[in-house]
């Protein structure tokens, strides 16, 4: 299952920094960050919590981009 979310973001390599540790986060399947459109598009893996999943992106997008959001 896939959803999309709004983020704030400054620039593009910020916004390539947010894909990059969302796909390393433990239940996402894939992420693609779209910084022109500022949004966040997320598959998740099957059987997870989404809110919980995204809870953990979040953290580990602030550890590349302290100053980035992820509205949930």
């Amino acid at each position: 299952m896939s959803k999309t979310y709004k983020i704030d973001v400054d620039c593009a390599n910020c916004a390539n920094k947010m894909e990059e540790a969302a796909k390393k986060t433990e239940g996402i399947k894939d992420c693609v960050v779209n910084f022109m459109t500022l949004k966040m598009k997320v598959e998740f893996e099957d059987g997870v919590d989404k809110k919980e999943v995204m809870e953990n992106v979040r953290k580990n997008c602030k550890k590349v981009e302290d100053d980035c959001e992820i509205f949930l």
